[in-house]
């Protein structure tokens, strides 16, 4: 598959938002109920930029299929060389390489960054998100039991880890 992967700009917002919308509504991958407006989903993209935070996308036949992004884990000053990830990709585009490309992008950028540890937060039943991590050499580091609730149910949480430069 020919890919680019590139910073997203503010024209890709409104393919962002279409992918993360359909998360949103119809998975567990994210624990928010409610589908995002574009006013929202500009506020986070300029947020990101504000704060020297990556954003990325996949684009396929000149047409955006995916999204990556991280952030610092936890607002704290002693978090600030951890970041939390996340990878989107249009329901079409699943199992086709792209999310390994995303989250290698990512990766590298963190290294490039000086960040130190990529945390990733994956809903307990999505074993096919946590073998992939597992590809990248992210490695389970915690288990949280009915920290979620959507769709009528108690969720659990899984914390997948990666150290990106050891002392």
């Amino acid at each position: 598959m020919d890919l680019i992967i590139r910073n997203a700009s503010p024209k890709d917002l409104p393919v962002i938002l279409d992918i993360i919308n359909q998360a949103i509504l119809t998975t567990t991958a994210i624990y928010d109920y409610e589908a995002r407006t574009l006013e929202e989903q500009t506020a986070w993209f300029e947020k990101m930029i504000e704060d020297g935070m990556p954003v990325i996308v996949a684009e396929h036949d000149k047409k955006v299929i995916g999204y990556g992004s991280y952030n610092i884990f936890k607002p704290k000053i002693g978090y600030r060389f951890s970041v939390e990830h996340s990878i989107y990709l249009d329901e079409k585009s699943r199992g086709l390489g792209v999310g390994g490309r995303l989250l290698k992008s990512l990766i590298q950028r963190a290294g490039e960054s000086g960040i130190h540890t990529m945390i990733g937060v994956i809903d307990a039943s999505n074993r096919g998100s946590i073998e992939f991590h597992k590809k990248f050499g992210f490695i389970e580091k915690g288990y949280l039991r009915e920290v979620g609730f959507k769709f009528d149910q108690w969720l659990d949480a899984v914390f997948m880890q990666l150290i990106l430069e050891e002392d």
